[in-house]
């Protein structure tokens, strides 16, 4: 059997509250989510009518939420949420990086000398992901910035 990123799905939201869901993950997992700091935002600010914010419904196969004035959320942002929300802001943290870099679980595998088991044990949160390996990630990241400032292409097997 071969690991890879869990396709998660959204299969049941409620609003709980004027900017609070309970989602239930295709894998089974529960939590309660506060999206106070979303209806901040703009694109959610007509939300913030507790009305309207309760009238949330699972969009076309599970990848987002939507509302009927158009608003939608992804369920790859929501499983973010969940990471922190589930106090797993390592595999956030790490998640977050493999996203922002477009890294595959076999490039990011390349990337920090791990194998891709591991990066996808991390980005599963299946497994917490060590300090060390975090700071792998910001260090990747500040040598790839200063690489691409200077139009160069990261050579890591040197």
């Amino acid at each position: 059997m071969s690991v890879t990123d869990t396709m998660r799905t959204i299969e049941g939201v409620k609003a709980i509250g004027p900017a609070q869901l309970r989602l239930r993950w295709s894998d089974g997992a529960e939590v309660e989510l506060d999206l106070s700091a979303w209806l901040e935002t703009p694109g959610f600010a007509r939300l913030r009518d507790p009305a309207m914010f309760a009238a949330v419904k699972v969009g076309d196969w599970g990848h987002s939420l939507e509302w009927s004035n158009g608003a939608e959320a992804s369920a790859d942002s929501l499983w973010l949420e969940t990471l922190a929300a589930s106090k797993r802001a390592d595999a956030r943290a790490f998640l977050e990086w493999r996203l922002k870099n477009g890294l595959s679980l076999t490039k990011a595998a390349e990337a920090l000398g791990l194998s891709r088991r591991m990066v996808a044990y991390y980005s599963n949160a299946e497994k917490p992901v060590p300090r060390t390996v975090l700071l792998a990630c910001r260090g990747w990241d500040a040598g790839n910035l200063s690489s691409r400032s200077r139009g160069q292409l990261v050579n890591l097997e040197k």
